[in-house]
């Protein structure tokens, strides 16, 4: 990992003020089950056969970081772009460095994918660099050309030029994983050079919070600064994950380290090879999860799916007539289980195509065909918890005093003079409303389907619904979602 030879080893990469943090990935080593099933001879052939395929990358980073990147003497640059995953956990220790006057030199790992040179690696490895040396296993070294990064998945696609064909690996069915499946990795933790470790998988489809399209191999792997873009295999050498993270509360590991699937990684490297980017598919929604209380109040026997909370005008969804409070439950063939597979499912098709939604609506399941659009930037939004709103009714099912929004209200919680709805002004730490999640400044904008505009709207709504669970529509801070309130006699 570049961040590690970056700055010299320093007690404050061992006593960060956090209990926890991630920290770009590393190697696997031994688990006692995975020693329990070793082969007779052990792996010795596997690790023979791909070896020579495994990378070891260095990078030079300019001495100096851009203006805007500057807060003061003795701060090293910033090395993560502003959209990466891994930024805002290398800024707990950006003011624990020193200066650096020299150039930065940085170290990770990858792998060649065929025999013309192509090499995969972390993004985090080579994002900034002015020069990224590649050397194989047999000594001989190449200067690398970037064909194309994507920081959302923390992926990068390098070439070199050799003489002769190139040892390579091939990626494997990482939807083939089981938990305690063994698995291998060769990488260079710590510079030391090629190190081979095993371990098994320990969880699949972890969300780490490292990015959007988060689906994370867990393995209890030993996982190490400088192994950051090396391949895991299985034990028929096919590389089934990427190394890039791992949880520690300490800098050092504790055996779980996490890996990019190889299905996703597959994916954006066919598309980094292609086009030097990645087109992901942009259907036009904001989800959330269905809640228990959110399933009950809708009438869907189990809280999976993924719900929507509004549809953007113009958008891929909206041509489509997909609704505010659809519940996708398949895209193309695949079970929508969880809010988070349906970006990840969105994010695979090219856009252009069509896509066949299976949706919860009305009490029922329909069909939709979407032609999914093209992934823009991100706009983002966000809440005013400190919104205050006087002239307030107390409503004694949510526990919580409700104003209708007037020209005041919507101006501090910067609503347009059309919106409606009903504003919390104040909530019980015991009531209803606070153990929904709910917030003051969150406007009520329907219960059920019924529009509310009044404290007064808001209690004979809820007195119409004989459900266990009463779903709110409630505008947050511009941003539309729902909230399922449970009755306390559920």
């Amino acid at each position: 990992m570049k961040t590690a030879y970056s700055i010299p080893a320093r007690q404050g990469w061992r006593s960060a003020k956090f209990n926890a943090a991630l920290f770009a990935a590393g190697t696997v080593v031994w688990a006692t089950s995975a020693v329990a099933t070793l082969p007779s001879g052990g792996y010795a052939d596997l690790v023979e056969k791909v070896s020579p395929a495994v990378v070891f990358i260095s990078t030079t980073h300019k001495a100096e970081a851009p203006k805007a990147e500057r807060r003061g003497p003795g701060e090293t640059p910033f090395p993560f772009s502003p959209d990466s995953p891994y930024g805002e956990f290398f800024k707990q220790f950006r003011d624990q460095m020193p200066e650096q006057k020299r150039a930065m030199k940085g170290l990770g790992s990858g792998f060649v994918i065929d025999p013309t040179g192509h090499i995969v690696t972390n993004n985090h490895v080579i994002h900034g660099a002015s020069k990224v040396q590649v050397k194989m296993q047999d000594g001989r070294e190449f200067t690398a050309k970037v064909i194309g990064k994507d920081a959302k998945t923390d992926l990068a696609l390098l070439k070199i030029q050799a003489v002769k064909p190139l040892p390579y690996v091939k990626f494997g069915n990482s939807a083939k994983l089981r938990v305690g499946n063994v698995v291998l990795a060769v990488g260079n933790p710590f510079g030391l050079g090629g190190t081979v470790t095993a371990g098994i998988v320990s969880a699949r489809n972890r969300d780490i919070n490292a990015g959007p399209y988060d689906d994370f191999i867990q393995t209890d792997a030993v996982v190490n600064r400088g192994n950051s873009g090396g391949p895991l295999f299985n034990t028929n050498g096919d590389v089934v994950g990427v190394n890039t993270a791992i949880y520690s509360p300490n800098g050092g590991s504790v055996g779980i380290g996490f890996a990019i699937p190889a299905n996703l990684a597959k994916e954006v490297v066919a598309q980094l090879k292609d086009h030097g980017n990645v087109d992901r598919g942009w259907l036009g929604v904001k989800i959330q999860l269905v809640s228990p209380e959110i399933a009950q109040a809708i009438g869907l026997d189990f809280g999976k799916g993924a719900l929507i909370a509004g549809v953007t005008p113009g958008s891929p969804a909206a041509k489509s007539g997909l609704r505010q409070g659809d519940v996708v439950l398949g895209y193309n063939g695949n079970s929508v289980k969880t809010m988070r597979d349906l970006p990840s499912l969105v994010a695979t098709t090219r856009s252009g195509e069509t896509a066949m939604l299976e949706l919860w609506r009305n009490g029922r399941i329909e069909s939709v065909s979407v032609t999914i659009g093209r992934l823009k930037p991100d706009l983002v939004a966000s809440a005013n918890d400190d919104s205050v709103v006087p002239g307030s009714a107390a409503s004694s099912f949510l526990g919580a005093d409700l104003a209708a929004l007037d020209n005041n209200s919507r101006a501090q919680l910067g609503l347009p003079e059309t919106k409606k709805g009903v504003v919390i002004a104040r909530i019980e730490p015991e009531g209803r409303a606070a153990a929904a999640g709910l917030r003051r400044g969150d406007v009520i904008e329907k219960v059920g389907s019924i529009p509310v505009a009044s404290p007064l709207d808001v209690d004979k709504a809820i007195a119409k619904i004989k459900k266990n669970a009463v779903l709110l529509l409630v505008n947050r801070g511009g941003e539309t979602l729902f909230v399922g309130v449970k009755r306390a006699d559920a």
